[in-house]
């Protein structure tokens, strides 16, 4: 860590624990439940004009109800694409082509199902929980490390430690509670 300061070490610490939750989310969002949402076709590339395409740069994306995802290309000609696009990124979801639109209807998880799928949110969150201690246990010992090298006093190192553990404590919470709110969305029928 580059930083000269125990401010600027924590508020390093700090970003990089932001963007470790913001990437915890974006995760959580591609996670399916028994509702539509378009985060579901973030990894879902098709061909288009010999290059691979997000399907939200060739196609409008609405969610008319809670349990259906419609796909109304811009260019009606690349609806057969998307639809193998679809079939071949293996979603669980069927793709309906009706010639202008593809609509993806979500059928209810089984409790089978939802299970599963709160194990995978408990272990991405698990996996989260142990980046975030990376990064404080690399601050605490860049804290450490200055202190050896006398350019940090004892009770600086004490006070940046004491910062640094407290905004950890704060991002597990985070993880927690976001991780709790995924489950209760799996959960709902």
């Amino acid at each position: 860590m580059q930083g000269n300061t125990p401010q600027t070490i924590h508020h390093e610490t700090q970003e990089r624990m932001n963007r470790a939750l913001e990437a915890l989310k974006r995760e959580y969002a591609t996670v399916r439940t028994g509702r539509a949402s378009a985060a579901i076709l973030d990894g879902v590339r098709v061909e288009y004009y010999n290059s691979p395409m997000p399907i939200n740069q060739i196609a409008s994306v609405g969610i008319p109800d809670a349990k259906t995802l419609e796909i109304k290309p811009w260019d009606p000609s690349i609806l057969q694409e998307i639809e193998r696009a679809l079939l071949k990124a293996n979603l669980g979801i069927t793709p309906m082509n009706d010639g202008k639109i593809i609509r993806l209807s979500f059928p209810p998880l089984t409790e089978e199902r939802r299970k599963e799928m709160v194990k995978q949110v408990y272990k991405m969150a698990e996996d989260m929980r142990v980046e975030i201690r990376t990064h404080r246990r690399k601050a605490m010992e860049t804290l450490k490390g200055m202190k050896k090298d006398k350019s940090l006093s004892e009770d600086d190192e004490k006070t940046g430690e004491t910062k640094i553990q407290k905004t950890t404590d704060d991002f597990i919470k985070q993880v927690d509670q976001i991780t709790k709110n995924k489950e209760q969305e799996l959960m709902e029928v």
